[in-house]
This record gives structure tokens, C-alpha cells and sequence, in this order.
């Protein structure tokens, strides 16, 4: 600790990504980046770009993203927000709505962002339990509250909530802002952009970073009611005027537009997921119902740390939490079929599976 760092961030814990190993020679499932390239679209698109156009600053309203996107979800403009990658987004969301008197809800197990968030902006939250299964019950959502923010898909569990589900909450928490974290949502799940029209109070947010194979860009973005647009309008152009370099634009804009590969990689990622989830349930894990592009998975007797350290010993990255609920579960990224077979044939090869 450094006698001038300032007073607020002694006692913060920073989130810790993904390892990103700088050899080559690894099956990297460890940070739910797309097994596939970019559309050939992406690849059209920085070919052709005008690199005497760096030489100026990008358009900071994003505004041919911004139309995109608003296209694409069928919205207007004024109800998108772009920034870089869904991280800022939920940063700049944080602090436009969630710093308030009365605490913010969120699942006990889920992105563990939020906490530092929370923690960096001096947000008081409460953690919501999730159920047995892993599962959030959001008719649990019931304290008075300065918001409520959830996965969902949930990381790192999976699972899914329901537009019903969803609906419901909004029906009963009209005075706080709802945000509803879409960032695996393309993998299975239902999006809640359906219900921004009808619910001032919702905001969701996604990304281009797993789905659209861009992670390397850093593209996120936010949909909702104006009123929720003009406030992180306002944080980010008090934080950074151009958060979206040209060439980020340029690509998510192309990505957008080709929706057959779009459409052909998402179900390649749903195939060799379910393939994945049964060869590990017979191999004793169990699986937890994931409408992601990874699984999260136990085995009924050996240790989660233990696989992880054997399969990295085997150049196979997967991801591992520390925390005591779930300390035996692994995370997975869905690879191509090819990883997966890597790995499950890693795995018989453990002395304890085999």
C-alpha cells in the first residue's frame, strides 16, 4: 500500500480477470471469448478502412453504431448508448443510478464486477441469495431498494431467468432502476429489450465480445428508456469523450450486419455445448443447465482446484473461483468442437476418471 494512493481505494479489491497466458500452445476455456473469428465482414471492414483517418479523433457519439444498433433491436437512437465494452457500461451505469440511499440488490453469486463497483463508487448492495439449484428467484427482489442489477444469463452459474420472470419484477419495482446484464444472452436466453418500450425503469446492457467474436474491440452497449440514456450520457462525456476508437466502431457496425454468421456461430457454440455437457455428466460432473457459452461444472468427488491444476499441467486453461460455495466447480468456455473433445479426452485420461 502506497502512502499517496487517496483514502478511497485502500481498501478496494479490484476484480480479477481471466489469466490471458502469453504462450501459444494452450486450449484457452477460461474467459468465454468465441471460439470463431470475426464475421468475414470485420475482416472486409479493416481492410478497407482509411488509415489516414486515424489521424483524427472518432466520432464520440458513435453515431453509425448507434443507428445499427437501434435497427437492429428496433429501437430509436436516443434509446441506445454505446461504450467500451459492457464493463464501462456498467461502470458508467453504477454511478448515474445506483448511488442512492437505500442499497442496491444483486445475486449473492454472480459477476463479481458488480461488487467492485460498488465498493469503488461507496454503493451500500445486499446480496440476494440465489436458490439450491443456482438459480435466481427474483421474487426474492422484494426490500426496498436504491436498484437491482442480474445476469442473465447468470455468470458464472448459466442460468436463465424468463422475459415472464423478468416482467414481473418490473410490474412490482417501479421505483428503482432495473439493469438486466445481457451479456451471454445471444447463447439461449430471452432478452428484456422487449420491455424497454413499456418499463421506464429497465436498462440492458450487452456486448460484442462474446457472441460477435470481437472481445479484442471492446464494444459494449446499453438500451433503454431516454431519461436512462441522458444519464450515462452525462457520466461518460464527464469520464471520456471518446470512449470508442473508429476502428471498434467501424467493426461492430460490420459484425451487426452479417447475421447469417452471426446466426451459424452461436447454434455451432449450442451444439458442441450440449455435447460437452453430456460427455461430462458421464463422466461423473455434475452440469448445470446453461443457456451460455460455457458450462459450469462439479465432479461428484474430485476437487474443482485439483482438476483445474491437472488439466493447466495439460495446457487446457479453465477457470476456477476460490469462494466456498462453489469452490468445486469449474468454469468452462464452450470451445470449438474440436478443443472440446481435447479436453473431454484430457479428462479420461485422470487417473480417478479414466
Amino acid at each position: 500500500m502506497s502512502k499517496f494512493w487517496s483514502a478511497a481505494i485502500r481498501d478496494l479489491t479490484p476484480y480479477v480477470p481471466g489469466e490471458q497466458p502469453k504462450v501459444t500452445n494452450l486450449i484457452k476455456l477460461n474467459t468465454n471469448e468465441n471460439p470463431f473469428p470475426p464475421s468475414p465482414a470485420v475482416e472486409h471492414a479493416l481492410h478497407h478502412y482509411d488509415t489516414a483517418r486515424l489521424t483524427l479523433y472518432p466520432d464520440p457519439d458513435s453515431t453509425e453504431l448507434k443507428e445499427a444498433l437501434a435497427n437492429y433491436y428496433g429501437v430509436e437512437r436516443a434509446q441506445v448508448f454505446v461504450g467500451n465494452g459492457s464493463d464501462e457500461v456498467l461502470a458508467h451505469a453504477f454511478m448515474a443510478f445506483f448511488r442512492q440511499e437505500k442499497p442496491l440488490l444483486m445475486p449473492s453469486i454472480t459477476y463479481s464486477f458488480y461488487d467492485v463497483y460498488c465498493n469503488l463508487y461507496q454503493i451500500d448492495y445486499q446480496h440476494i441469495p440465489l436458490e439450491d439449484d443456482f438459480s435466481v428467484a427474483l421474487t426474492n427482489y422484494t426490500t426496498e431498494n436504491g436498484g437491482i442489477i442480474f445476469a442473465n444469463p447468470n455468470a458464472p452459474t448459466g442460468r436463465s431467468l424468463s422475459l415472464d420472470e423478468i416482467e414481473a419484477l418490473l410490474q412490482r419495482n417501479t421505483e428503482s432502476v432495473v439493469i438486466v446484464d445481457e451479456a451471454y444472452v445471444d447463447f439461449g436466453a430471452q432478452s428484456a429489450v422487449a420491455l424497454v418500450d413499456k418499463y421506464p425503469n429497465v436498462l440492458v446492457i450487452q456486448t460484442f465480445s462474446k457472441s460477435r467474436s470481437l472481445a479484442g474491440m471492446r464494444v459494449g452497449f446499453a438500451i433503454g428508456h431516454t431519461e436512462l440514456i441522458d444519464g450515462l450520457e452525462r457520466v461518460k462525456n464527464s469520464f471520456n469523450s471518446y470512449p470508442l476508437d473508429a476502428l471498434a466502431q467501424k467493426t461492430a457496425v460490420a459484425a451487426l450486419q452479417d447475421q447469417s454468421y452471426f446466426e451459424q456461430s452461436v447454434a455451432q457454440i449450442i451444439t458442441t455445448r450440449q455435447w460437452t455437457t453430456e460427455q461430462l455428466s458421464e463422466l461423473g460432473f455434475k452440469v448445470i443447465p446453461s443457456a451460455t457459452n460455457f458450462v459450469f461444472a462439479e465432479h461428484r468427488f474430485i476437487e474443482g482446484a485439483e482438476l483445474m491444476g491437472y488439466l493447466r499441467t495439460n495446457n487446457i486453461l479453465v477457470r476456477h473461483f476460490s469462494r466456498p460455495e462453489i469452490d468445486n466447480f469449474l468454469r468452462i468456455t464452450i470451445g470449438t468442437q474440436e478443443q472440446m473433445e481435447a479436453l473431454v479426452a484430457c479428462l479420461k485420461q485422470h487417473p480417478d476418471l479414466g
